[in-house]
């Protein structure tokens, strides 16, 4: 039997960068952009504020482009402060490299796991399950099954040891795309 699990982002993840004014390293994307041009030359900035003193940061989206070379449609979304363009830009890696920011995923994301029941299964039953990332979201997979299975993480680390939860992917360590993987109950 396959099962698909999604995860889902909830809202917009923290970024983590250090304020000037009060050394916290935290920011809020509210998805407000800032745009300015000089003459034929445009910039775009996605505004963040600090989660302690409120303090404003601006990361760079276009610098000093001709105006011309941006596509109509990106112009609009930043014109109507696109909360949907927040979070693209925010997992585009050249953005986060320019900007030398990191995210913080913590209470940004959700498991859905079409709402089954693995507990009521009996004991023989062999699980197939998918999981698919809707955004770029960092976890590790152990907490996921764990999550999704409603086992603890010490349970699902025995259960790789003793060769009844396996997978093609390293569940060690943390993991942004998709993978599936097999529990024997």
């Amino acid at each position: 039997m396959l099962e698909n699990w999604v995860v889902m982002p909830t809202c917009l993840p923290l970024i983590r960068r250090r304020c000037h004014t009060c050394a916290s390293e935290r920011f809020r994307a509210n998805g407000k952009f800032r745009v300015n041009a000089n003459h034929k030359l445009i910039d775009a900035w996605l505004l963040a504020l600090c989660t302690v003193c409120g303090d404003t940061t601006k990361l760079t989206v276009l610098e000093r482009l001709n105006v011309r070379s941006v596509q109509p449609e990106l112009l609009d979304r930043l014109h109507d402060n696109d909360p949907g363009l927040a979070a693209e830009l925010l997992q585009d890696p050249v953005v986060r490299r320019r900007n030398r920011i990191a995210l913080d995923w913590d209470n940004a994301w959700r498991l859905d796991t079409g709402g089954s029941d693995h507990l009521d299964r009996e004991v023989s039953d062999v699980i197939d399950v998918s999981v698919r990332f809707a955004a770029r979201i960092p976890v590790r997979p152990v907490r996921l099954i764990a999550e999704g299975c409603g086992l603890s993480r010490a349970e699902v680390g025995r259960l790789i040891t003793e060769g009844n939860l396996v997978s093609a992917i390293r569940l060690s360590g943390r993991l942004s795309g998709d993978f599936t993987f097999t529990l024997k109950r």
